[in-house]
């Protein structure tokens, strides 16, 4: 079949224009920036899987660490507390529950934990469930959901054990036995950008963990977590600890390689 030189004129400047347009498209592409999220989100990532959290979540997660560490509790005991906020409130600060249950671990005062307002600190309600556990014979090698109900007394017993999983990949992170295994991004205030608030922070920790002093890398690398998870609270943009680097970029995968600090402090900025 042949076609006339006008046919094929016409062809070839419909190819030339569609080359022309997706080149355009292409380089139009290259040079917009990627959308960022509309709500700040944390991420953990271990060599055991990858989990993402509301920054609230990661809050209280490094908080419970903390006090963990504070009362020089092995990880099993964190990994129990845990699997106990999943369940009970999602690792959220709830101030409801059933009949007059609230916080992490929707504690009750009628049931002597305390007055609605301790309970509401994470920091106090982490600590009864502490001070309940370690009560619990064996606790470190009966199953799971057996150690959290015994502190618990719930109805459901059964339903802690499906957290398991979920609950040792957030205690290798948020104890510091893996490094850099906390990132968290969140979007940039309004200008000016506020100062961020290194003086409360420490402070806000010391709360949970007592001492500030890093003692070890994996200590280190728990407050460094712990920072991280509360950038956004205390206006924190970078936080470094051992030659690495977190800054509040939506485009990092994680933690860098470089930056000035060392093993004996966590660097806040």
């Amino acid at each position: 079949m042949r076609f006339s030189r006008g046919v094929i004129t016409i062809a070839i400047i419909v190819v030339v224009l569609a080359v022309g347009v997706s080149v355009g498209l292409y380089q139009l592409l290259k040079r917009t920036p990627l959308a960022q999220p509309p709500e700040a989100f944390c991420s953990v990532t271990t060599p055991d899987g990858v989990r993402t959290l509301l920054p609230e979540q990661a809050q209280i997660a490094a908080t419970i660490a903390a006090v963990a560490a504070r009362r020089e509790l092995p990880e099993r005991a964190v990994v129990i507390a845990y699997a106990t906020a999943m369940q009970e409130s999602k690792i959220q600060n709830l101030e409801f529950g059933d009949r007059d249950s609230v916080g992490v671990f929707q504690q009750r005062s009628s049931q002597g934990w305390g007055t609605k307002k301790q309970l509401m600190d994470p920091v106090y309600a982490t600590n009864k469930f502490f001070a309940a556990l370690v009560k619990v014979k064996n606790y470190r090698k009966i199953p799971l959901a057996e150690a959290a109900q015994a502190v618990q007394r719930s109805a459901g017993g059964y339903a802690y054990a499906p957290h398991e999983t979920d609950a040792k990949i957030l205690a290798a992170a948020f104890t510091g036995r893996v490094p850099k295994a906390v990132h968290c991004w969140y979007p940039p205030g309004k200008s000016p950008v506020p100062q961020p608030k290194t003086a409360e922070a420490r402070k806000q920790l010391a709360r949970a963990l007592g001492s500030t002093a890093i003692t070890t890398k994996k200590r280190g690398w728990l407050v460094a977590a712990w920072s991280v998870a509360h950038a956004e609270k205390y206006a924190l943009t970078k936080v470094g600890y051992n030659g690495a680097t977190w800054v509040n970029d939506f485009e990092a995968v994680g933690w860098r390689q470089g930056g000035a600090a060392g093993a004996r402090k966590v660097e806040l900025a």
